[in-house]
C-alpha cells in the first residue's frame, strides 16, 4: 500500500482506461474526498455505490450513477442506471457483465497489518476481488474516525494499491421517533417475536419501531443486512443473547453506535453473499423478517421499488430474507406498512399493482389496523384477511368489489 497525496491519487486514477467503472462504499461511507478527486481527473466514468448518500454521484455530462439498489443520492440523476437485482446476487454481477476497473473503499486505520472496511462491508470484498483478477486499481480512504470492525471487513493492507489519508466525521443517521402509527405496528408485530428468535429489520420508521417495542424480550439474535441504533439499545436492555455474534453486513447509525462497534468483536461484519444467502439466512432459529412496501395488493405482491414506473429503491435484500425467513424452523416473515401513504394520500393496500412486484408470499402484513394473516390460506382468505384486517377503513368496501372482480370474494 502507497500513501499518496490527492494529485497522485489523480495520476493514478487517469491512467485508468476510458469511461471506467468506479465500485465505491455507499450508504453511510461514501468515500467522499475520493469522490472529488475521481470527479477532477476524469472526464467520463462510471461510478458503481449501492443506496448511495447525496453527493456521490455529480450531476454533469460524462458521470453515470450505476446502482442496483438507488439511494438519495442517485434517484433523480439524470444518468441513472438501474441494474435490478437480489443484493445476495450483486456480488456475481462484478464478475461478469459489471466488472469493475477501480473499487475505491472507506477504511479505518490498520491494527496487526489490516485495515478494516468498517460500517461498510457489503458488496465491496467482492468487487475487490472481480477487479484484482482484472488488474485493477484498489484504493482506500483511511479515515480515523471510522470504526474498526472485523469479519470480512478486515482488509490486509497489501490488497490495497494506494491510500490517502483524511480525518472526517462519518454521516449520521438517527433514528426518527416514531408516530402513532408506526408505534401500534411495531407493537403488533413485536407481539408475534418469540424469545430467542434471529431479527432482520430493512430500513425505516416502522421496522426501527418494531425494534424499540422488543426491550422486554430475551435471547434475541441479529443476522440482518443491517442494523442501526435499536440494537444498541436492545442489547443495553438485555434483550440479546450476548453469547452469540452480532451478524451485519453494514452499519446506519448515529456516532455512539459508531463508537460501539468500534473494536467490538461481538459485531460480525459479513460479506452480502453471505448475509443475505437464503440457505444461510434459512438456518437461524425462529428467523423472523421484518420489511416494508410501498403498497400490497390483494394477491399479497408487494411493490417496495417503483413509483409510477419510476425507480425509488430496488429488490435489496428483501426477497432473500423472506425466502430465507419462511425456511427457518419457527421463521416468519412480516410486511408492515401503514394502510394509507400520508403523501401520496392513497390506500396501501390496493386490488392489483401495477407496478414490477418486490415480493411475494409473506407470513402476515401488519398494518396500524391489524394483522392480516396470508401463509398457508387460499388466496380468497388472504385477501379477505388484507381486506378485513389491514386495509384503512375507507377503502374496505371498494376492495371488496374490486376482490369480486378479480375472483377472490
Amino acid at each position: 500500500m502507497q500513501i499518496v497525496s490527492s494529485e497522485a491519487l489523480a495520476a493514478v486514477l487517469a491512467a485508468l482506461p476510458d469511461n471506467p467503472r468506479i465500485v465505491i462504499s455507499g450508504n453511510a461511507a461514501t468515500p467522499a474526498a475520493a469522490v472529488a478527486v475521481i470527479d477532477a481527473a476524469l472526464e467520463r466514468y462510471t461510478i458503481h455505490a449501492l443506496n448511495a448518500a447525496p453527493g456521490t454521484a455529480p450531476e454533469r455530462p460524462g458521470v453515470t450513477a450505476e446502482t442496483c439498489f438507488v439511494g438519495a443520492g442517485m434517484r433523480r440523476h439524470p444518468a441513472l442506471a438501474y441494474v435490478p437485482s437480489r443484493l445476495s446476487l450483486v456480488p456475481r454481477l462484478f464478475q461478469g457483465p459489471l466488472p469493475p476497473d477501480a473499487v475505491v473503499v472507506h477504511c479505518a486505520p490498520a491494527r496487526d497489518g489490516q485495515l478494516s472496511l468498517g460500517i461498510e462491508c457489503n458488496i465491496l470484498p467482492a468487487a475487490i476481488e472481480a477487479c484484482r483478477a482484472r488488474s485493477g486499481r484498489i484504493i482506500a480512504v483511511i479515515n480515523d474516525q471510522m470504526p474498526y470492525t472485523f469479519g470480512d471487513a478486515q482488509l490486509p493492507v497489501d490488497v490495497i494499491d494506494y491510500a490517502i489519508e483524511v480525518s472526517a466525521p462519518l454521516p449520521q443517521v438517527p433514528p426518527a421517533a416514531p408516530d402513532d402509527d408506526s408505534t401500534r405496528i411495531g407493537a403488533l408485530v413485536a407481539a408475534r417475536v418469540p424469545d430467542g428468535a434471529t431479527l432482520q429489520a430493512g430500513i425505516g420508521a416502522i421496522p426501527d419501531a418494531t425494534i424499540g417495542q422488543l426491550g422486554t424480550h430475551k435471547g434475541l439474535r441479529i443476522w440482518t443486512e443491517t442494523f442501526s441504533d435499536g440494537v444498541l439499545a436492545l442489547d443495553r436492555a438485555g434483550a440479546m443473547d450476548e453469547h452469540q455474534p452480532l451478524t451485519t453486513s453494514f452499519l446506519l447509525g448515529t456516532r455512539e453506535l459508531y463508537d460501539w462497534v468500534d473494536g467490538n468483536k461481538r459485531v460480525r461484519m459479513m460479506r452480502t453473499e453471505r448475509t443475505n444467502d437464503p440457505s444461510l439466512i434459512a438456518l437461524q432459529r425462529s428467523m423472523t423478517s421484518i420489511n416494508t412496501a410501498l403498497e400490497i395488493d390483494l394477491f399479497g405482491q408487494a411493490n417496495a421499488s417503483r413509483i409510477k414506473a419510476r425507480i425509488y429503491s430496488g429488490f435489496g435484500g428483501q426477497t432473500d430474507f423472506i425466502v430465507g425467513a419462511l425456511h427457518s424452523p419457527g421463521g416468519a416473515a412480516y410486511m408492515a406498512l401503514r394502510s394509507w401513504h400520508p403523501k401520496a394520500n392513497v390506500s396501501t393496500i390496493v386490488p392489483l399493482v401495477d407496478e414490477p412486484v418486490t415480493s411475494f408470499q409473506q407470513s402476515a402484513v401488519v398494518t396500524e389496523n391489524g394483522v392480516a394473516e396470508l401463509w398457508g390460506y387460499t388466496q380468497q382468505a388472504q385477501a379477505r384477511h388484507l381486506i378485513r384486517d389491514a386495509a384503512h377503513p375507507d377503502v374496505r368496501d371498494e376492495l371488496w368489489e374490486e376482490a369480486a372482480e378479480l375472483g377472490l370474494a
